[in-house]
């Protein structure tokens, strides 16, 4: 048993197995954040790459493409559904199931990379001590993470529209590992501080979050991945379609020429060893 394992046991079930079948649907709904994040860590041609948290390929693939054939990139995650998906997609690419918190490492990465990757550990000191073990000297770790959930709309719409509906639910510990436990800015810079980083640099990243064409797409996507996903998941169906109803609604605030694209607000990480 390990400190993560209710996280190892919620991403190799049923919840994983949605996230890796949407995996088209979040690419495009990510697209605003996931550019300016590869932006942000800046992967040059030849870089060895270690992908955090990779789920179904999409940032490891795009990373090779930055480093080209003489650099490498290797993709970690503890989901065996979205992994799956991810060797699909990225032939040739070096993908593994493994806990970041406490795999073996080496000083062997240039670049060590996450989108949405680093906010489930248990202990986020000791796993950023263990991810600091695979940053070359020189290297450097960037990351992204989700910022105030008040600010990200996308999540808190369609919760506060539901919440009358929903079961009761158990207040969430600030920063228990999920989503939002890096929300804090402050205390994401004192995390790495203490697991050994320095030259700290946290930028603020708003975007939108685009749910797909229409409403009902949105409300699809919101329903079956994140956290009212979780809140639903053992409601009957009349309960479902009458939540389901109220989301839509309002999701459907958000529309634009380009589809329901609600508010984003993401924290840009970097650091060095």
């Amino acid at each position: 048993m390990t400190a993560n394992d209710p996280q190892i046991e919620y991403w190799n079930g049923a919840a994983g197995e949605r996230w890796a079948a949407y995996q088209e649907r979040l690419d495009r709904a990510m697209a605003g954040i996931t550019a300016p994040a590869l932006a942000f860590a800046e992967a040059k041609p030849g870089e060895r790459v270690l992908d955090i948290g990779c789920g179904c390929g999409t940032t490891a693939i795009l990373l090779s493409k930055a480093v080209g054939p003489g650099g490498n990139v290797t993709g970690v995650d503890i989901s065996e559904p979205m992994l799956a998906v991810a060797r699909a997609r990225g032939t040739g690419l070096n993908f593994r199931k493994a806990d970041a918190a406490t795999q073996l490492f080496h000083p062997t990465h240039d670049l060590v990379f996450s989108r949405f990757g680093v906010m489930f550990f248990a202990d986020p000191v000791a796993a950023f001590a263990n991810i600091r073990k695979a940053v070359a000297p020189h290297g450097r770790l960037a990351f992204v993470c989700w910022g105030d959930v008040k600010e990200n709309l996308w999540v808190t719409a369609p919760f506060a529209a539901a919440r009358d509906l929903l079961p009761p639910q158990e207040p969430m510990e600030p920063f228990a590992p999920g989503p939002f436990a890096f929300a804090d800015a402050g205390r994401v810079r004192d995390i790495l501080a203490r697991s050994g980083f320095r030259d700290i640099r946290i930028e603020k990243l708003d975007t939108v979050m685009n749910m797909g064409a229409t409403a009902q797409d949105a409300t699809t996507q919101t329903l079956n991945i994140g956290p009212l996903a979780r809140a639903v998941s053992e409601v009957d169906e009349a309960a479902r379609e009458n939540i389901g109803a109220v989301v839509r609604n309002a999701l459907a605030e958000f529309a634009t020429p380009a589809g329901i694209t609600p508010p984003a607000s993401c924290w840009l990480v970097g650091a060095t060893v």
